[in-house]
């Protein structure tokens, strides 16, 4: 009996599944059995989802509320939370819905090389004079200091005291060369400084709004990514500062 088995074992033909005929391969490639199954079961799914979702639909209560339903929208087919807490200013919504990522961070960059040349020229010293502090000076007795004199003590103009930032001594005075300057040339002089340290207000500013613009945008482009988990909201965005997810820590291979 197993020799009988051995035998027609060994003489049984293998069936294959038959190709496509050349009279109708113009049709496409010829439906396997495997073909079929991953087709019905994809079939059979989708239909015990509508079968869930009509049953939802006949058992919802038509005065039911819940936030989700204004707080999201559909753009292309595709189902988006609207993040209305998050407040950005006029030019940096523009910036975002109108320029990519690569764009931005160039500007970023010119303004940031603006900064630093109107910084280098500036040195910001009517800021360092405006702070207040104190300077001691120790005498022996009362009537030194009655006698005491500020500007022969520091060797200096008494018109320099208020300075604490370039305040040359009586010597050097001497000997440098300023050329004689009328009251118009000191107030032009005094509205171009003025006019230097309010457009280095504006790039200070200009370069903020592009930092935080493109932070807004590297954080969208990490948002996209499918690969990983989707990331919780600590702190929405705003026109100062970029939005903050935190991610779920994944071990790298």
């Amino acid at each position: 009996m197993s020799s009988w088995k051995k035998a027609a074992k060994s003489t049984q033909k293998t069936h294959r599944e038959r190709h496509q005929p050349e009279s109708r391969k113009h049709l496409g490639l010829l439906e396997k059995k495997k073909d079929y199954v991953a087709r019905a079961q994809d079939y059979n799914e989708k239909q015990a989802t509508l079968r869930v979702l009509r049953k939802r639909a006949l058992n919802k209560n038509p005065d039911e509320f819940y936030f989700h339903m204004i707080n999201s929208k559909l753009e292309n087919g595709v189902h988006h939370e609207k993040e209305k807490d998050e407040k950005y200013s006029e030019g940096q919504i523009k910036l975002m819905e109108t320029q990519d990522l690569k764009y931005v961070a160039h500007k970023r960059n010119i303004e940031t090389k603006k900064v630093e040349k109107l910084h280098s020229n500036l040195h910001m010293i009517d800021a360092a004079n405006q702070v207040i502090n104190s300077h001691i000076f120790f005498v022996d007795d009362d009537q030194e200091a009655n006698n005491f004199d500020i500007s022969k003590k520091l060797d200096t103009h008494p018109a320099l005291l208020s300075r604490k930032t370039n305040r040359p001594r009586l010597t050097t005075l001497q000997k440098m060369k300023v050329p004689k300057l009328d009251e118009v040339s000191l107030q032009k002089l005094e509205q171009q400084k003025h006019m230097a340290y309010k457009e280095l207000l504006k790039r200070v500013d200009r370069e903020q709004e592009l930092t935080v613009t493109q932070h807004t945008l590297e954080i969208r482009r990490a948002l996209k990514d499918k690969k990983v988990t989707k990331p919780k909201r600590v702190k929405a965005g705003s026109k100062n500062s970029a939005p903050i997810y935190q991610w779920k820590f994944e071990r790298k291979k």
